[in-house]
């Protein structure tokens, strides 16, 4: 299935990149945190690895490691916009339960 992201997430991250002057893309991860697990993970990536998978979509590209592919597959990035409020969003098909706050999550 892989990762994708929407045209608003794509042209948040390609706005950042070209702020910061450098950068193929960005990476998103999991990490062990929260009160349900598992919390996602964005940074930037100036060079890829042998270990990394790279996700183009719409003029950017998501990398993730294998490891996190594993909780990621199917996962669609937006960026929303609400009052005052933006950020970015995850669609992932693989959440089985959140936290009340939504800042972990669990498979």
């Amino acid at each position: 299935m892989g990762i994708t992201v929407t045209p608003a997430a794509a042209d948040h991250i390609g706005h950042f990149l070209q702020n910061r002057g450098k950068g193929v893309g960005i990476r998103l991860g999991v990490k062990t945190s929260g009160c349900s697990g598992m919390a996602y993970v964005l940074e930037f990536v100036d060079d890829l690895t042998e270990e990394d998978i790279v996700f183009p979509s719409h003029g950017v590209k998501v990398i993730v490691d294998e490891k996190s592919l594993v909780y990621l597959d199917g996962t669609e990035l937006d960026f929303v916009k609400e009052g005052l409020n933006e950020g970015f969003e995850f669609n992932n098909p693989n959440i089985k339960g959140e936290c009340g706050c939504g800042e972990s999550f669990s498979v």
